[in-house]
């Protein structure tokens, strides 16, 4: 009985051995496991596999059954990744490591504090060193949704001829119906213009003809040219161009949207996407992810995120921790810039507004006018950026992102950009803000030479050109929409009244808040 045992024993280490050496039977028995969601123990195998016998086994793996698998799968696709870096085997495996990151953005996004991120990080950082471009394409697709999810705020109301807000819709309608009224108008005065004027025969509009007019004859047409140039030429018809601007960019906006929309249903075709949730919600989901998954890449496994209790300041609303400091110092010192801002801004630009004389009828238009300031500087600087490499990529003739080395070119591309931040040119942005503020409230003139004004939108696009670079970008709140004041995101800008300073309602954000991830790391300005 005992030599019985004993051979029993020989012939099963035998056969978990030759399992161990030959693929299809190491596949066969990981793929048995995965089924029986016996992940560790599949893990366990591919841990003990040789290099031949483990590149073999992750070319057939179904690493799609396994993303569908996650979070529960993550310890087998980390070990996976793990071995196949720690043997160097090369060629590498093709893994679908985009669509592994992609499921990761999906769970992290809608993580409700069940723990989710402390088991995937691992995989997180794995994936990244087997594919360092699935990074790239996490953070650009973060900016994507960021994009679209401001985008949707561009909807708003917008400021007619009379300096009123209407709907963008109803401003077009009364705008066209002007263009109308005085197209019929010139249209008449046209049938009204003399023989002089309207010069039918070719040979009396010749050069010699021209120079034989008499006195009366360029009078004459001085006149009728000056009534038609009356009628249609007339400052309450210059709107449309910018109405037209912003319809087109409203289309552009919401093209993004669906855009982003219909990425996420390809990537997780279950998606609940019903008539009645906000499509904004879906997309911040997944730029959380997308940061979540962007952090986890960036801190090793050791490192646990502590959470920090916000510094109660009423004066800046500027959130530190020296921890944080120490750890990111290029980070903090961003934040101190916005800060610093923010403080021009309350310091300088509120007094110096407040000080003109076609504003003082309407105290709180200042207040717009810096929000707005700060909010264009980042959608400025943000396209400013992109439209760049864009016309880097174009002059190379790749502007395709499927061109193989575009992720480690954009990245160089991106770390040249933060070296030159503090100098790289932003004229461009700064005259988009300035036009921008100007057109939008074109009856107070003297915002076009206010120089405070001029040196806040200079230095609100220094500062959000510097945050926009930063690996992943730091970004503006662009939730406008509270009532009450939550203080881990808001502060209170005192206006030296007692019914303001009882109030928890909030009236209107006077500076948006500065986002790190999902990190508030300034908060925002309000009036209660």
């Amino acid at each position: 009985m005992m030599n019985e045992s004993r051979e029993r024993i020989r012939r099963e280490r035998e056969r978990e051995k030759n399992t161990y050496t030959s693929p299809r039977l190491a596949l066969r028995r990981v793929l048995l496991l995965a089924e029986g969601r016996q992940f560790r123990e599949a893990a366990a195998i591919l841990s003990r596999l040789g290099p031949g016998v483990l590149q073999s086994v992750a070319s057939e793996l179904p690493i799609d059954l396994l993303v569908e698998a996650l979070p529960h799968s993550a310890h087998l696709i980390e070990t996976l990744l793990n071995r196949l870096i720690s043997l160097e085997v090369t060629p590498r495996p093709e893994l679908q490591c985009e669509a592994v990151a992609w499921r990761l953005v999906g769970l992290l996004g809608g993580d409700q504090g069940s723990g989710l991120r402390a088991r995937t990080a691992k995989l997180a950082t794995a994936l990244v060193q087997y594919s360092p471009d699935a990074k790239d394409t996490v953070d650009s697709r973060r900016r994507q949704l960021d994009a679209a999810v401001q985008g949707l705020g561009t909807h708003g109301l917008t400021a007619d001829s009379s300096g009123s807000l209407i709907s963008l819709h109803v401003a077009m309608k009364n705008e066209l119906q002007r263009h109308v009224e005085v197209y019929k108008q010139a249209l008449h005065k046209l049938e009204e213009l003399s023989s002089v004027t309207v010069n039918q025969d070719p040979a009396s509009s010749s050069h010699q003809r021209l120079l034989a007019l008499s006195h009366a004859d360029v009078e004459r047409r001085l006149i009728d040219n000056k009534s038609l140039l009356t009628i249609v030429d007339k400052p309450a018809l210059r709107q449309l161009p910018t109405l037209v601007a912003s319809l087109s960019a409203r289309v552009e906006s919401d093209k993004a949207v669906l855009a982003c929309v219909g990425q996420i249903k390809r990537s997780d075709p279950t998606l609940d996407l019903s008539d009645t949730r906000p499509v904004a919600g879906v997309l911040m989901s997944y730029s959380r992810g997308c940061a979540a998954v962007l952090t986890q890449t960036t801190e090793t496994c050791s490192t646990e995120s502590v959470p920090r209790s916000p510094t109660d300041s009423a004066s800046d609303g500027y959130h530190s921790d020296s921890d944080d400091s120490h750890q990111h110092p290029d980070r903090s010192k961003l934040v101190s810039q916005y800060a610093a801002v923010w403080s021009r801004a309350a310091d300088e630009v509120l007094p110096a507004l407040a000080s003109l004389e076609q504003l003082r009828q309407t105290p709180h238009l200042k207040y717009k006018i810096v929000f707005s300031v700060v909010v264009l500087s980042f959608r400025a600087t943000i396209s400013l950026r992109d439209r760049r490499l864009a016309e880097v990529k174009a002059m190379l003739g790749a502007e395709s992102d499927s061109t193989p080395g575009m992720s480690s070119f954009v990245s160089a591309a991106m770390r040249l950009l933060r070296n030159t931040a503090h100098s790289f040119p932003l004229g461009d942005a700064e005259r988009t803000v300035i036009n921008q503020v100007v057109s939008t409230l074109r009856e107070y003139p003297c915002l076009a030479t206010c120089g405070a004004l001029h040196a806040l939108v200079a230095a609100a696009c220094r500062a959000a050109w510097a945050l926009s670079l930063h690996s992943p970008p730091l970004r503006i709140d662009t939730d406008f929409t509270p009532v009450v004041m939550n203080p881990d995101k808001h502060v209170r800008y005192s206006l030296n009244d007692s019914r303001e300073r009882r109030s928890d309602l909030i009236k209107s954000f006077v500076w948006p808040a500065l986002l790190d991830g999902n990190r508030c790391v300034f908060r925002a300005i309000v009036l209660t």
